[in-house]
């Protein structure tokens, strides 16, 4: 008797189980990059109370560190993009790794402003390439069903890493007793994932031994290489970018000393929040990753979830309850670590929309360039925030938050706009 053949829904198993691993394989190494990125972006700010009492810096002195940071980082990311379209993007990661663990050294053994003025430019540096990085990789390697969710993980790996290192860096100071020991620890992260990525190299190779890249077929077809840089959407992409980013950094560098001048909160328990706001944004990206593969119209997504963050930052800045009422500092400091659940629904619509914005073969260009307004934003708005502390306007870091996430949605339905207009003329 012959044998009965295979259940047609079976016969594809080995190869989708085969699929699923390699992209996950993939997007875990590419999480775990995005992850230490972040990480790096808070080298110094939990830091701060321990630098002002050390060497007396002000508030407005330690915000222009984190501008030199995103200074370094936008002007490098822009470039970054160009660098990976033509050599491609596991060797730029290395050497942005090589980079964070340089800067790490260099903060533990500063001895005054200049030192760890160094330490950021450094972070900066490496901070540069790694989105061009991630979403070549991501967009190369990825199967397209699954690259809603690969964005919803790399956002989610970005905000743990936020989340780790105040915990980290203030744990370690407190346990050692000293904030170099914590710098020298993260240097340690750096080797450690440099190694770990080594390791696993072949799954985050974007292009084959001597394949062309993007830049090279550009060029084969006769397209300037800036010719991107024309879309209105590019540059609405990087208005949302730099709004929304000046919202982050208020949250990120200046909510905790905030919440406890308006609040009384000491601020050991005020300096949660950043990890809060970066645990339920993580939340928010999880549940974002599986609206992209739903929703046709994703800045719709954007505009309800950062719409609704807004509202509940002035309402925290405003006080719109007694500060001196039972709990009252505590639900302000709940109220706004769960404004992060907004902009993480919002991450992974906000990366699709980027993809759907940008024209073939540009993909490291377009991504370096709408991303450098990440870079800007922090830049720009770190200075400002700290001087509002400075002159004791500490509901302004929650007022100007929401300001800067109105004018994002503002953007981010142009954007669509102009997307849906060139599908209809597709």
């Amino acid at each position: 008797m012959s044998a009965s053949p295979p259940s047609p829904g079976l016969a594809p198993r080995p190869a989708h189980d085969a699929t699923w691993r390699r992209d996950a394989h993939t997007i875990g190494l590419v999480g775990l990059a995005h992850g230490t990125s972040h990480f790096f972006h808070l080298l110094l700010p939990p830091l701060f109370p321990w630098l002002i009492r050390d060497f007396g810096f002000s508030y407005a002195q330690l915000g222009l560190l984190v501008s030199v940071f995103f200074a370094v980082s936008g002007v490098g990311q822009a470039l970054a993009g160009f660098v990976v379209d033509r050599i491609g993007a596991r060797p730029v990661l290395f050497a942005a790794l090589g980079c964070f663990a340089l800067a790490a050294l260099a903060g533990a053994t500063a001895q005054g402003y200049g030192g760890l003025a160094l330490a950021s430019a450094l972070a900066g540096l490496g901070n540069a390439s790694f989105h061009p990085v991630d979403f070549t990789i991501l967009n190369k390697r990825v199967s397209t069903p699954r690259l809603g969710h690969a964005f919803s993980v790399h956002g989610i790996s970005g905000n743990l890493g936020w989340a780790a290192a105040p915990l980290f860096l203030t744990g370690l100071t407190h346990a050692s007793g000293s904030w170099r020991i914590a710098l020298a620890g993260a240097a340690a992260w750096a080797v450690l994932v440099i190694a770990v990525l080594t390791s696993q190299r072949a799954a985050i190779a974007d292009r084959a031994p001597g394949e062309h890249g993007p830049a090279h077929h550009a060029a084969a077809r006769g397209e300037h290489p800036l010719a991107f840089l024309k879309l209105p959407s590019v540059w609405l992409c990087f208005s949302f970018f730099f709004f929304s980013t000046c919202a982050l950094a208020a949250i990120q560098s200046f909510a905790a000393p905030a919440l406890h001048t308006l609040y009384a909160l000491p601020l050991e328990v005020a300096s949660l929040v950043v990890s809060g706001y970066m645990l339920t944004g993580a939340a928010g990206m999880v549940v974002g990753g599986f609206l992209v593969a739903r929703v046709t119209r994703l800045e719709r997504i954007i505009s309800t979830a950062l719409v609704a963050s807004a509202l509940v930052l002035l309402t925290v800045g405003q006080q719109w309850w007694p500060a001196t009422a039972a709990g009252a500092g505590t639900a302000a400091l709940v109220l706004t670590a769960l404004a992060g659940l907004g902009t993480g629904l919002a991450g992974p619509s906000r990366d699709m929309l980027i993809k759907q914005a940008a024209p073939p073969g540009a993909t490291g260009r377009v991504y370096g360039t709408v991303y450098s307004g990440l870079d800007l934003g922090f830049a720009v708005s770190a200075p400002l925030f700290g001087a509002l502390l400075d002159h004791h306007q500490p509901a302004g870091v929650f007022g100007g938050a929401a300001l800067a996430l109105l004018l994002g949605v503002a953007c981010a339905a142009l954007v669509g706009v102009g997307v849906a207009a060139r599908r209809r003329a597709a």
